[in-house]
């Protein structure tokens, strides 16, 4: 009996250990945070992308409005160009709306934050975001970090 109890034990320790790893996965890969399946598309070219990757969120003031839908090369302005997908309920950026890349957290995922503009007129379907950032690479702030003391 006692081992029979025993193995009961270890059995739901299993079950919640997997449930706890299936819940960590969806957290990792952000399949659970935010989908939009339809809305506008707007592009924002970028000297250097980092991490990026396609389905990252795309917030403003924190708030999600949308996701990373493509991320290419172009090869006329040696930049990546990012494709964006905002939700139709948020349909009145100012098309001086600027677009940064930040990490959430010291390691955590790169995600792309719109600050808008003032301007009158609006972004629609297939306009360029003009003020972009790029992502800040801890590696190359480590490396100026390290030259400028050693010059000192």
């Amino acid at each position: 009996m006692h081992k029979k109890s025993v193995e009961i034990w270890v059995g739901l320790f299993m079950v919640v250990a997997i449930a706890a790893l299936f819940f960590l996965s969806m957290q990792v890969s952000s399949l659970n945070k935010f989908s939009v399946d339809s809305g506008y598309t707007i592009e924002a070219s970028f000297e250097n992308v980092g991490g990026l990757k396609v389905r990252s969120p795309v917030s403003v003031s924190g708030v999600k409005v949308g996701r990373v839908e493509a991320i290419s090369y172009d090869m006329e302005n040696f930049e990546a160009r990012v494709t964006l997908l905002i939700d139709n309920k948020y349909d009145a950026f100012p098309e001086d709306t600027s677009a940064s890349i930040f990490t959430s957290g010291l390691l955590g995922e790169q995600y792309i934050s719109l600050e808008p503009g003032g301007s009158d007129e609006v972004l629609k379907s297939g306009d360029q975001i003009k003020l972009v950032q790029s992502a800040v690479i801890l590696e190359q702030l480590i490396g100026q970090f390290l030259f400028s003391k050693a010059d000192e």
